[in-house]
C-alpha cells in the first residue's frame, strides 16, 4: 500500500522524466521544483494536487498523462509568513495550461484569498495546451477572473521564468508586480512568426518580448534579473515591504532613535537651479541604514521619475520622486503612469507614501499630447487624490504649475507639505513668467536683455521660494534640508492612525 504511494510521489517528483530536466538545465533554468526549493523557506512547503491529472483522451493524451499535470501548487512560507505559490514546470507539456492545470491554479488562488496571504506565481509556459481546445481557454479566464477579484485584496506577485504567450499574459498584468529573467524569459501577446506574417517585421523573441524589452520600453515588467536565483531573491525583498493582505499594516521593524541629521543634505541641491542631481541621493539620506537601502521599483522605465520601497525608522514606506537628472524631472507619459500604478498599490496595502518634488512641469509636445499626457497625467493626480495612507511631501527644489498639483499638494489631500529653502513654488519658471507679465516693459527698454533679467529676479524674490505658500498653509513648514529626516519619522509617526473614509460608491472611473 505504501510503496504504491511512495512510487506514485517519486514519479511526480521527476515531472517531465531526467531527459526533459536535463534539457530545462541546459536553456540555463531551473525546474519548477528547484524553483520552489530557493524561493521558500527551509522545509516549509505543503504540496497541494501532486497527483492530479488530465482527464482528455483526444489527440493522443490519453497515452500521455503525468502527475501534477505540469504545475506544482502549494503553500510554504517566506521569512516565517505564509504565501501562496504555483510553479509551471516546463518540462511536462511545455507548462502548457489546460483544465486540470488551471483548476490547481484556482485552487491555490481560492484559498489565499480565504486566508489573506500573498500569491507568488512563477510562470514557465508554453501557453493554451491545443490539445483540449476552448477547455484550455476556460481555464485562463477562471485564472483572470480570480486575478481581479483578489486585486487589492491580497498581493500578488509574477515572475516570469520562460516563454508567456498569448492569453497567459493577461493573468501576469494583472498582478501587483512582474519580474523577468533575461535572456531565459519572454512575454508577448503575439510572437515573431505572427508579427513576421503580419506586419512582415523581423524581430527575435527577446528583442520583441524579452526582459530588456518590457523593462525599458514597455514598462510591462517592473524588475529586470540577471538570473533565477536573483529573481527569487527580489521576490523575497519586495515581500518584506508589504503586508500580506489589504487589512494588515504595512512591515515595521524594530528601531532606535538617535541623531537623525543628515548635514550632507545641506549641499545636495546645485546653487544653478538648472543644474541636475539624482534624486537617489536625496533618498539615500533619508532612509533607514540598515544595510538594505532603497529598493526601486520599475528602475529602466520613466526615469524622469524614481519609486520604490525603503525603511523609515522600521517603517516601510513608499517613496515617489521626480528625477532632475533625466528630462529635468518632468512629468510624461509614461512616469505619470507608472507612478500611479505605485502610488494605487501603495495605497491598497497600506504602505505610507512620501514624496520627493521637484519638477519644472510637464513635458511639452505633440507626442506627448497625441499619445495622451491629459488623461495620463490625471491617473496620476486621481491615484493621489484617491489614496488613504499617510502622505507627506517634501519640496526640495521646483514645484511649477499643474505638477505642483498632481505631486500630492495640500490641496489633493496631502497630510504634510515640508520644503526646503531652496523650493521654488510657482505657476512657472521665472524667465517664462517675466517675458509674459512684463512683455510691455521689456518690448520697450533699450536693452530687452537687461530688462528681463530684472524682471526675471523681481519675479524670483517674489514667488519662486516657499515662503508665499507658506504664508497661505499650502506648505506647512519651510525645513531645513538636514532637518528632514527627523521630521519625516515624527510626521508618520503622528499619521499612523489616520483614518479617512472615502464617499460611499460601487468604484470610481479612474481615466484608463
Amino acid at each position: 500500500m505504501f510503496t504504491l504511494l511512495q512510487q506514485k510521489q517519486e514519479e511526480a517528483l521527476k515531472g517531465g522524466g531526467d531527459n526533459r530536466i536535463a534539457a530545462q538545465h541546459k536553456r540555463g533554468k531551473l525546474t519548477a521544483r528547484e524553483r520552489l526549493h530557493f524561493l521558500l523557506d527551509d522545509g516549509s512547503f505543503e504540496e497541494i494536487g501532486m497527483l492530479v491529472t488530465h482527464r482528455s483522451v483526444e489527440f493522443g493524451l490519453d497515452k500521455e498523462k503525468y502527475l501534477g499535470d505540469g504545475v506544482v501548487t502549494g503553500y510554504g512560507k517566506i521569512a516565517g509568513r505564509l504565501v501562496y505559490v504555483f510553479a509551471q514546470d516546463f518540462t511536462v507539456f511545455g507548462g502548457s495550461l489546460a483544465e486540470a492545470h488551471a483548476g490547481k491554479i484556482c485552487r491555490i488562488m481560492d484559498l489565499a484569498m480565504q486566508n489573506g496571504a500573498p500569491l507568488i506565481g512563477l510562470n514557465d509556459s508554453g501557453g493554451a495546451r491545443i490539445q483540449e481546445g476552448v477547455v484550455s481557454l476556460g481555464g485562463y479566464a477562471d485564472i483572470f477572473y480570480r486575478n481581479t477579484m483578489a486585486s487589492g485584496v491580497i498581493p500578488q506577485i509574477s515572475a516570469i521564468m520562460g516563454p508567456c504567450a498569448g492569453g497567459a499574459v493577461y493573468s501576469p498584468a494583472i498582478t501587483d508586480f512582474i519580474m523577468m529573467v533575461e535572456n531565459t524569459s519572454y512575454m508577448f501577446v503575439t510572437g515573431p512568426n505572427v508579427v513576421k506574417t503580419v506586419t512582415h517585421e523581423e524581430v527575435s523573441s527577446e528583442d520583441l518580448g524579452g526582459a530588456s524589452a518590457h523593462s525599458t520600453k514597455s514598462g510591462v515588467t517592473h524588475f529586470s534579473c540577471a538570473n533565477e536565483i536573483e529573481c527569487i531573491n527580489n521576490i523575497k525583498r519586495l515581500l518584506s515591504y508589504i503586508p500580506s493582505n489589504c487589512e494588515d499594516e504595512a512591515p515595521q521593524r524594530a528601531y532606535s532613535l538617535g541623531n537623525e541629521k543628515r548635514e550632507a543634505l545641506n549641499s545636495i541641491i546645485p546653487n544653478n537651479p538648472n543644474q541636475p542631481y539624482d534624486s537617489r541621493e536625496v533618498i539615500n539620506h533619508l532612509i533607514d541604514e540598515d544595510g538594505e537601502g532603497f529598493f526601486e521599483v520599475h528602475k529602466n522605465f520613466a526615469e524622469n521619475i524614481v519609486v520604490g520601497f525603503a525603511r523609515l525608522a522600521g517603517r516601510s514606506v513608499g517613496i515617489v520622486a521626480n528625477q532632475p537628472a533625466y528630462l529635468a524631472g518632468v512629468l510624461d507619459n509614461n512616469s505619470s503612469t507608472k507612478a500611479a500604478r505605485f502610488v494605487r498599490f501603495c495605497d491598497c496595502f497600506n504602505i505610507p507614501l512620501l514624496v520627493l518634488e521637484d519638477v519644472p512641469g510637464f513635458l511639452p509636445g505633440t507626442d506627448q499630447e497625441w499619445h495622451g499626457i491629459i488623461s495620463n497625467g490625471a491617473k496620476l493626480l486621481y491615484a493621489f487624490c484617491e489614496a488613504t495612507v499617510p502622505r507627506v511631501t517634501v519640496i526640495t527644489r521646483k514645484a511649477y504649475g499643474g505638477a505642483y498639483d498632481v505631486m500630492n499638494s495640500k490641496h489633493i489631500g496631502a497630510d504634510m507639505n515640508y520644503a526646503w529653502p531652496t523650493a521654488e513654488i510657482a505657476v512657472m519658471g521665472a524667465r517664462g513668467a517675466a517675458e509674459i507679465i512684463f512683455k510691455g516693459e521689456i518690448s520697450k527698454a533699450k536693452d530687452p536683455a537687461a530688462k528681463l533679467k530684472e524682471k526675471e529676479e523681481e519675479y524670483i524674490n517674489h514667488f519662486a521660494n516657499p515662503y508665499r505658500a507658506a504664508e497661505r498653509g499650502y506648505v506647512d513648514e519651510v525645513i531645513k534640508p538636514e532637518d528632514t529626516r527627523q521630521k519625516l519619522i515624527n510626521a508618520f509617526a503622528m499619521l499612523e492612525n489616520k483614518a479617512v473614509k472615502l464617499p460611499k460608491k460601487k468604484h470610481g472611473n479612474i481615466p484608463l
